[in-house]
């Protein structure tokens, strides 16, 4: 997939792999129309982050969904 193009439909692949990644429970608090390509970088540094990582730690999932929340419309 290309996501080098900020478009609704990478927004939406990169929540939802985010959110597979960070096994959410509450996927609910974190749906993909909340989010718009207005921040699309942000939303990029962070899906790249989060995929190259093989563990992450309960605070750095906190930290992440933290700034995830910020990013919301």
């Amino acid at each position: 997939m290309d996501l080098s193009n900020p478009t609704p439909e990478n927004v939406v692949y990169m929540i939802e792999k985010i959110k597979d990644k960070l096994r959410m429970v509450n996927v609910d608090a974190m749906k993909a129309e909340n989010f718009s390509t207005a921040q699309y970088e942000d939303l990029h540094y962070m899906y790249e982050m989060v995929m190259k990582r093989t563990t992450i730690t309960p605070n750095e999932m906190q930290a992440i969904v933290a700034e995830l929340g910020s990013l919301r419309k």
